[in-house]
């Protein structure tokens, strides 16, 4: 199994770290993806992606913080970008849910990251909520086009199935297992099983049965579980699946 999209390095792990990390490996992960989301956050996930050959890094200024997008900002990810096991430019996109930054901010920071990861013949991860159709025509503007990741997916059936199309795989956190998901179930169905993820989205959104804890890496088994269920696929040809899907579409 490959958690592709944690916050591990955040200080939300400070005090047991290491005992996460050990749940993790025992529960049978192969690989962690760890994301920042501003320049001081990817710093410090590229510098923990450095302290162990399952661990990998994404460096990216999230819609969150797009406001401080600046060249200054862009230097700081392309010198990130050259460290060892560092794999994608994220989590970048656009957010209209919370609008922390405008969204002209966001559209400027998601091109300009975009264009970055097609300049360094990096992946991208994208954060997207509540924007999914504007995103998608951001995206099927670009050329070229590069692989990536649409994170924690939340959207419908037919924006998943676009987002397949453009060459994207689609990552499935933790909702997906709650009971009033049934839009999100309804796209987990329908992806392609060699475009499908997994990810925690670590500390956040624990799946069915820890909804309401502080997630982990080794909640990815729970995830993998509910969507094994869905689909209808042995749970270990699914973990195989979706392990060898993060390898190929993250680059390790």
């Amino acid at each position: 199994m490959i958690d592709s999209h944690a916050h591990v390095s955040t200080p939300r792990f400070a005090e047991d770290r290491a005992d996460v990390l050990a749940r993790a490996w025992a529960a049978g992960l192969e690989a962690i993806v760890d994301v920042g989301c501003d320049l001081a956050s990817s710093e410090v996930a590229a510098a923990f992606a450095a302290t162990d050959p399952r661990l990998f890094a994404a460096v990216g200024v999230h819609p969150h913080e797009a406001r401080t997008w600046s060249p200054e900002v862009r230097a700081g990810l392309v010198a990130l970008a050259a460290r060892p096991r560092v794999v994608a430019i994220g989590e970048v996109g656009l957010d209209f849910h919370y609008d922390h930054s405008p969204r002209d901010d966001q559209r400027r920071a998601f091109r300009e990251q975009l264009a970055l990861a097609d300049e360094l013949g990096l992946p991208v991860v994208l954060h997207v909520r509540e924007a999914y159709d504007e995103a998608l025509d951001l995206l099927a503007a670009r050329a070229p086009a590069r692989r990536g990741v649409a994170h924690c997916f939340t959207g419908t059936r037919a924006q998943a199935l676009g987002f397949v199309a453009l060459g994207f795989c689609v990552s499935f956190s933790g909702v997906v297992t709650f009971k009033n998901a049934a839009e999100i179930q309804e796209a987990a169905r329908a992806v392609p099983e060699d475009h499908l993820l997994v990810e925690t989205d670590c500390p956040y959104m624990a799946p069915m049965p820890h909804r309401g804890k502080r997630c982990e890496p080794a909640f990815v088994a729970d995830t993998l579980r509910g969507l094994a269920a869905l689909r209808g696929t042995p749970l270990p040809d699914l973990a195989r699946a979706t392990a060898a899907n993060a390898r190929r579409a993250l680059g390790f």
